[in-house]
């Protein structure tokens, strides 16, 4: 029996993918500009490879731009207290508006709780 020399095959070279490029391709198919199979055809890709890549760089990508909840909470908070204090500062002008000119606009153009929290606003102020 005579042993068959089986030719000399070189593997496939295959040329390395940046990982932006890996991204781009990912975030094309996420956006729904592109899908896996017109990818895998027009970067001479194979699906497996977008998917495998979609797998792992997804949650990256996720993570890069999303934040923790603890951070979201906190940077809520702070925005609540922001509004809170504009919201103040635009009462006491209306407050002082009103001692000015001697008219009660907040009752006739603002809802009636705002309207309230003026008038409380101004019992404060004259005591």
């Amino acid at each position: 029996m005579a042993y068959i020399k089986k030719a000399d095959r070189r593997k496939n070279q295959y040329q390395k993918v940046s990982f932006d490029f890996k991204l781009s391709v990912i975030d094309e198919i996420h956006n729904g500009l592109i899908s896996i199979n017109h990818a895998s055809k027009v970067y001479n890709i194979s699906r497996s490879s977008i998917t495998y890549w979609m797998q792992k760089l997804s949650s990256f990508d996720q993570n890069k731009k999303g934040m923790s909840k603890n951070d979201e909470i906190k940077k809520l908070k702070e925005r609540i207290e922001a509004l809170e204090f504009i919201k103040e500062l635009q009462q006491d002008i209306i407050v002082d508006f009103e001692k000015v000119t001697g008219q009660e606009l907040s009752k006739k153009f603002l809802p009636e709780t705002l309207a309230n929290e003026i008038a409380r606003k101004k019992k404060k102020l004259t005591k």
